[in-house]
């Protein structure tokens, strides 16, 4: 085989085409030739990469984990004053997808109605990430049956709001975030931990500070 070919076909390449087919059209569409196709490669390169189609499914499942689980564990762990800040961390990763990739998990679940084998490890994820969520709480002297509660609620509302396809932009959702943090913690918000969090995620921080404030008045007006 000529040294272009391999180059042009190396595994992280295989294995990001593999990705995009299965978040545009399904793991059906996962398969060697339409991906040696979009590689402009022979499907021989594949087999210096992978075994077989097999092997580079179970590729995916391991970067879906890598990627989300691990991703969202992280945020459960980061350093936090208070569970508000703590609950912000998680939030992070709705609404950056280089912390959890929603479409990845959309097409991994899709993937797990078709698939005994993939349906266990969505389960054992869906474990890993409620373990971790409940021990944000505990560490925040949570009992641990209100935490695992409190992480349930979380992990159930995100998991319904990509199930669904929720459609909204960025901006209405982290309208939403104070609310959620209240909701989800049952302790009050100070302004200085929204702008903290405003200011990773959005440029008009100036902006939606105005609206954040706005609103702020407005229930104060509506509770006297």
């Amino acid at each position: 085989m000529m040294k272009a070919e391999v180059e042009k076909g190396r595994r992280d390449d295989w294995l990001d085409a593999a990705y995009n087919t299965l978040v545009q059209s399904g793991v059906e569409s996962v398969k060697i030739l339409p991906l040696a196709k979009s590689l402009q490669t022979s499907r021989t390169s594949f087999y210096w990469c992978f075994k077989d189609r097999d092997a580079l499914l179970e590729a995916l499942i391991e970067r879906w984990k890598a990627k989300n689980t691990q991703g969202l564990v992280s945020q459960t762990e980061r350093y936090a004053d208070t569970i508000v800040e703590a609950m912000l961390n998680v939030f992070d990763c709705w609404l950056d997808d280089t912390l959890f990739d929603s479409e990845f998990e959309f097409a991994v679940r899709n993937w797990a109605m078709q698939s005994p084998k993939v349906a266990l490890e969505v389960a054992s994820a869906d474990q890993v990430r409620l373990d971790a969520l409940t021990q944000m709480f505990v560490r925040f002297d949570y009992s641990p049956h209100n935490a695992n509660v409190r992480a349930r609620t979380i992990y159930l509302t995100q998991i319904g709001y990509i199930s669904m396809r929720t459609q909204e932009t960025k901006e209405e959702r982290m309208g939403r975030m104070a609310d959620y943090i209240e909701i989800f913690t049952g302790q009050p918000y100070r302004r200085q931990d929204m702008a903290r969090f405003a200011s990773r995620h959005t440029p008009r921080l100036a902006e939606w500070m105005k609206a954040y404030d706005e609103r702020k008045k407005e229930e104060e007006c509506r509770a006297t």
